[in-house]
């Protein structure tokens, strides 16, 4: 089996992992719903420009059910997680919302693509969301929120079905020119929050840059990464490789922002690396005694 997929999901999540820190060194206030429009508006819009200029992008054959999905799963995971973490707090809002996704992702192809997860799957997925709890278990408040809770599993489950549904989308597409497409229809419908924030921290030239880091490096490359891993794994796999997004983003807060993990956390760290070594390694083992015995 061919590695090169399963890698390429994990840059993206790396990838991913940044945005925290990057968004920590952002001047003034920032609402992360117009953080989240100019990303989706930057990453979309460049992407869907050059497919233009270079004629790559072609309308034929498009599954514009699945294209609509994806954008509006990718347009409303935003809101949702960032406001689950205003309500019931950063570690619970992310253990639920990022922990949730893979589970969900396997529930849904199970159910209704009659995918049944194998047991690399689960006990990679298992590994992960424990490591992803541990990971969290001393930051933010341990206040529970019902209706936080409730938007952080609407956020996972957004992710998930963006996931399954831009894998269609890749069925007739490019990987860049059907990340261009679907995140410009998903900016469209983020635009209106920026009449609704204050977005005056975008004229700070510092902040510029990082909102174009964000737009083109975590949002444009990052999801095409993920896509070109997509295209060849199963939805459920890709969602699970993401939880790489929390372990990057924890070892950036140690290393440039100075946070302290506690032993605990460093024990999530641990099992999320297995998690992701189990699922990859696993993975190409059984590929490889599936073609010994065929």
């Amino acid at each position: 089996m061919n590695a090169t997929p399963y890698i390429m999901v994990l840059l993206a999540a790396m990838l991913w992992g940044t945005t925290g820190t990057a968004q920590n060194f952002i001047a003034g206030e920032a609402h992360p719903l117009t953080i989240g429009a100019f990303r989706l508006m930057i990453g979309g819009f460049s992407l869907l420009l050059f497919t233009l200029i270079t004629k790559s992008f072609i309308v034929r054959n498009v599954s514009w059910p699945a294209v609509l999905v994806s954008a509006a799963s990718m347009a409303l995971f935003q809101p949702l997680f960032f406001s689950s973490v205003q309500l019931t707090g950063i570690a619970i809002g992310t253990v639920v919302a990022i922990g949730s996704a893979p589970v969900l992702a396997g529930l849904i192809e199970w159910l209704f693509l009659k995918r049944r997860p194998d047991r690399v799957w689960t006990t990679a997925t298992m590994l992960s969301i424990i490591g992803c709890i541990l990971l969290f278990a001393n930051k933010g408040a341990a206040e529970v929120d019902a209706l936080g809770v409730a938007m952080a599993l609407g956020a996972g489950l957004a992710f998930a079905l963006y996931a399954i549904a831009s894998k269609n989308v890749l069925e007739s597409m490019e990987a860049v020119p059907a990340v261009a497409l679907i995140f410009s229809v998903a900016a469209v419908f983020l635009i209106p929050s920026l009449f609704f924030f204050d977005i005056s921290y975008i004229l700070i030239p510092g902040d510029a840059g990082i909102i174009f880091y964000l737009g083109f490096a975590t949002t444009s490359l990052a999801y095409i990464l993920f896509s070109k891993g997509l295209k060849k794994i199963p939805s459920s796999s890709a969602v699970t490789l993401s939880l790489a997004e929390p372990l990057t983003a924890s070892i950036l807060g140690v290393l440039v922002v100075g946070e302290v993990l506690s032993w605990l956390s460093w024990t999530g760290v641990v099992l999320l690396l297995g998690g992701i070594l189990v699922l990859t390694m696993g993975k190409k083992r059984k590929a490889e005694d599936n073609y010994e015995f065929s």
